[in-house]
């Protein structure tokens, strides 16, 4: 069953992609279908009665199925349509991917009712510094944009002429960014939690361990850069990137390693 919930969720994120922008409250249904059956989808593959199905492609298909209901909040107060050219193919993708790639079963069996709510609140950040991330590459194109001068259109240069003023991207972007930054927090004082309860220390130094902490440091010096020195423009979208592509590394990456290069288990 989901199967066919995962194809029916990437045919319509793939129309949504490619509707015109005049089509607004089209897309807005097709949004919201894609999304239900895509979730659908991930109810039925992740969770199991005593197990958690878990792996790169389930965590990266999660963060991109809270993404698109970002983008669709959003979406209601500003016009972000730019963000659905690049949100809804690359959601389209991660659910193909989480087809090809199902990941692994871990046993809940003996571990604390509150592990769920660290893989919620990782996926939670995971997925609100991914829009983020996606918000930062339309604002780097939106000043680019500015800068070039020209009045030749283009279905890019026409998409992104529709998005708000930078400094309401910008305000946006940094809402997105803090509220990431207090899950991804939490993220990592449950990690500590839980890396005790698993391996009897408090902190396993690995690669997921190290990634994660350099991310949050990226993001903490971003924030109070902004709040002391008044970042902004390329030093704070450089950051945003930055860290964010340090947090893909952390789970997503290494995962994609231990899964599919190395057809290693969860770990």
């Amino acid at each position: 069953m989901q199967t066919y919930s995962f194809i029916a969720a990437i045919v319509l994120y793939i129309v949504c992609a490619a509707l015109p922008s005049r089509r607004g409250g089209l897309i807005s249904v097709v949004t919201l279908a894609a999304w239900l059956l895509h979730g659908a989808g991930l109810w039925s593959e992740i969770a199991a009665g005593g197990t958690l199905r878990f792996g790169f492609a389930a965590m990266l298909s999660s963060a991109l199925w809270v993404s698109v209901a970002a983008y669709w909040i959003e979406n209601q107060n500003f016009s972000l349509d730019s963000l659905r050219r690049l949100v809804m193919p690359v959601a389209a993708v991660a659910a193909l991917l989480q087809l090809v790639f199902p990941g692994n079963l871990v046993p809940l069996e003996g571990k604390s009712p509150l592990f769920g709510w660290h893989i919620a609140i990782a996926t939670m950040a995971y997925s609100t510094l991914t829009i983020a991330a996606f918000h930062a590459v339309l604002m780097a194109l939106q000043e680019s944009r500015l800068h070039a001068r020209t009045d030749r259109k283009s279905f890019l240069s026409g998409a992104l002429d529709q998005l708000p003023a930078l400094l309401t991207m910008e305000k946006l972007l940094f809402r997105m960014i803090g509220f990431g930054f207090a899950l991804l927090s939490l993220t990592v004082l449950s990690g500590i939690v839980f890396s005790e309860e698993l391996f009897g220390q408090a902190l396993k130094w690995d690669h997921k361990s190290v990634f994660t902490l350099l991310s949050w440091v990226l993001f903490a010096a971003l924030l109070a850069g902004r709040r002391f020195r008044g970042w902004r423009g390329k030093t704070a979208l450089s950051f945003t990137l930055a860290g964010f592509a340090t947090l893909l590394l952390a789970y997503v990456g290494s995962r994609f390693v231990f899964e599919v290069v190395l057809h290693k288990g969860w770990a």
